[in-house]
């Protein structure tokens, strides 16, 4: 049984450029191998995604839910994240 499926797909001109470009520049030998690598990204983006979200975002919303103490007010947000800005701007 084949591992490969063919179809067709329609892409914006500009999208389309680009992959024929890649092509030409010799970054990948064809137009598949374009496509195919930006769906692995997409696809390990996606797996990024879900394990930050049931990684740390879930646990945290149950931790609110169990203790709302916890929560942090807007104004209390709103400085932490100035400092950490202020923490990682450069000096001049």
């Amino acid at each position: 049984m084949r591992s490969t499926q063919q179809f067709s797909i329609t892409l914006p001109n500009q999208m389309t450029e680009a992959v024929k470009a890649k092509v030409a520049a010799g970054e990948y030998a064809t137009e598949s191998e374009v496509i195919r690598d930006g769906l692995r990204a997409l696809m390990a983006r996606d797996r990024v995604l879900e394990n930050w979200l049931v990684g740390q975002v879930a646990p945290a919303y149950d931790a609110l839910k169990a203790d709302p103490s916890q929560a942090l007010s807007f104004d209390e947000v709103r400085a932490r994240l100035a400092a950490e800005h202020q923490s990682t701007t450069p000096q001049s």
